[in-house]
């Protein structure tokens, strides 16, 4: 939680996009508030991404919650009838146990850097 410095009330935090992707543009996005991550996590994020749409389809977006745990969410529009909404589900299990560590060090990365910007 923040707290509002006009009003003293207390507000959450807003989730925070870390990374996504879309196989209606094919394009990749990181935001630019993790600029300074290594050059190869953000290669392994592009990957893991790209991939999802090039198998699933739709979007994919990895994102932060309030409590800095990162999640996986997946999109797609209502006309597209080649998104996989099951396999969806598996890719995203296949890619949290393949990526563990990566995950978890982002997470720690998340909560060190934010916590300190908030101070």
């Amino acid at each position: 939680m923040s707290e509002n410095k006009k009003t003293n009330q207390i507000q959450p935090l807003e989730e925070i996009v870390l990374c996504g992707a879309s196989a209606y543009n094919q394009k990749f996005y990181i935001n630019e508030n993790f600029k300074n991550l290594p050059d190869e996590i953000k290669n392994q994020l592009k990957v893991m991404c790209v991939l999802f749409c090039a198998d699933i389809g739709g979007i994919l977006q990895l994102v932060f919650d309030e409590e800095g745990n990162l999640e996986f969410r997946t999109a797609c529009n209502e006309d597209d009838l080649l998104y996989d909404d099951i396999g969806s589900g598996l890719k995203i299990k296949e890619l949290r146990q393949k990526n563990e560590d990566l995950l978890r060090g982002l997470e720690l990365y998340y909560k060190v850097i934010f916590d300190k910007l908030e101070e």
